[in-house]
C-alpha cells in the first residue's frame, strides 16, 4: 500500500502528466492506494465545479483513508521538524511534517511531487513510492 500526497492528486485531477501522476494512474486498481484525512481535505477543497468535486470525492472515498494525527504522532511530528531544523532544513508546511511522520512511523511509502518531502527521505527514512532510477 502507498499513501498519495495532495501534490500528486492535484496534478492528477488537473490532467498534468508527470512521472508521479503516470505512476499513480498505473497503480490505481492494481495496488492498494491510500489517502490521509488531511490530504483528502486539501484535495477536495480545491474543486470549483460541483460535478468535479462529487466525482473526486467518490473516487477518493473509495480508497483507504487514514486518520493522520493523534497525540503520539503530534509529538513525533514536532520531533521530526525540530531534528530537520537542527540540520538546517525548515519544512514550510506542518501538514507535510504530519504526512511524512505518519508514513515513517507506519512504514508506508509516500507518492509525492512536493520537494518538501525530500529531507524526510534523505534524513529520516521516509520511503518514496517511486521506484529508484
Amino acid at each position: 500500500m502507498i499513501l498519495v500526497d495532495s501534490s500528486v492528486w492535484v496534478d492528477y485531477f488537473n490532467g498534468i502528466r508527470s512521472t508521479e501522476t503516470d505512476f499513480l494512474d498505473a497503480t490505481l486498481g492494481i495496488e492498494p492506494v491510500a489517502i490521509g484525512d488531511l490530504i483528502l481535505a486539501e484535495v477536495l477543497q480545491g474543486f470549483r465545479s460541483e460535478s468535479d468535486y462529487q466525482a473526486a470525492k467518490s473516487l477518493l472515498l473509495g480508497l483507504t483513508v487514514f486518520e493522520l494525527l493523534g497525540q503520539d504522532l503530534a509529538v513525533r511530528t514536532a520531533d521530526n521538524y525540530r531534528m530537520l531544523r537542527r540540520r538546517g532544513v525548515t519544512v514550510r508546511k506542518t501538514v507535510d511534517c504530519i504526512i511524512a511522520t505518519y508514513c515513517i512511523e507506519r512504514g508506508l511509502p509516500l507518492l509525492y511531487s512536493d520537494r518538501d518531502f525530500d529531507p524526510f527521505v534523505k534524513s529520516l527514512g521516509l520511503v518514496s513510492a517511486l521506484p529508484a532510477t
